[in-house]
């Protein structure tokens, strides 16, 4: 480890053991550098990256603290590291099977806590698609809202930002673009409209299983035209 990733090892364990809780105010840099046995430039460049990573949160002029810690704030830099993987077929097709793991069942659990009005969202998304059917940037739109509404009534936030993460907006729209173009994306809204009126039923099982067909058809999808390099091209 360099000097720099001992120091930010250090703060953040200053932080896992509740000697520094979401919320608090660090010590002043020459405080904190010496209760750390720190340089106040070891100490500086640490709180740095910390705060990129958005474990802390600098306020000019009144100080540094520990950010709420929330799953969604931690993470939410998933998402751009995805985007930075969209010229990577090997890694695409990685996140597909990543989110072929893990969507099915989160929609397995959302069919038995979604309420009626979270229901409703997501026919809305669905009603949007079907008036979108030929427009990638709307259907892009309501597609991750359609799938966000589902994973949300889950109430699992740490569940909900993996999979917006690794979905990707880039990703989502290349999928779409290919599905408009070669004129299969009927048969994908068919595959919305199926998880929708499982979710209705609060089934859990037919949930899960049209969801896994969703997710597995986009991803075989998905392997064919990146093999054959026929892949619709980022833009």
């Amino acid at each position: 480890m360099s000097l720099t990733d001992k120091a930010i090892a250090q703060i953040r364990e200053l932080i896992r053991t509740g000697a520094l809780p979401p919320g608090s105010k660090l010590p002043p840099e020459p405080d904190l550098a010496a209760q750390l046995g720190l340089s106040r430039n070891l100490a500086r460049e640490a709180v740095k990256a910390l705060a990129v990573a958005r474990v802390l949160e600098v306020r000019r002029g009144d100080g540094t603290y520990v950010t709420s810690l929330q799953p969604s704030l931690l993470l939410e830099g998933l998402g751009g590291a995805v985007e930075l993987l969209q010229g990577d077929s090997a890694a695409l097709q990685d996140l597909m099977e990543v989110r072929r793991l893990l969507e099915p069942v989160a929609t397995a659990l959302a069919a038995t806590r979604i309420s009626d009005e979270q229901l409703a969202e997501v026919e809305r998304h669905l009603d949007a698609m079907r008036e979108a059917r030929d427009d990638v940037e709307q259907l892009n739109i309501h597609d991750a809202a359609f799938h966000r509404a589902v994973i949300t009534a889950t109430g699992n936030e740490t569940l909900l930002t993996l999979l917006e993460g690794i979905s990707g907006r880039t990703l989502r729209a290349r999928i779409w673009r290919g599905l408009v173009d070669t004129q299969a994306a009927g048969r994908t809204l068919a595959e919305h409209e199926a998880i929708f009126h499982a979710l209705s039923t609060r089934d859990a099982y037919l949930s899960q299983a049209a969801a896994l067909l969703h997710v597995n058809n986009t991803e075989q999808w998905l392997r064919e035209h990146l093999r054959s390099g026929q892949a619709p091209p980022l833009r």
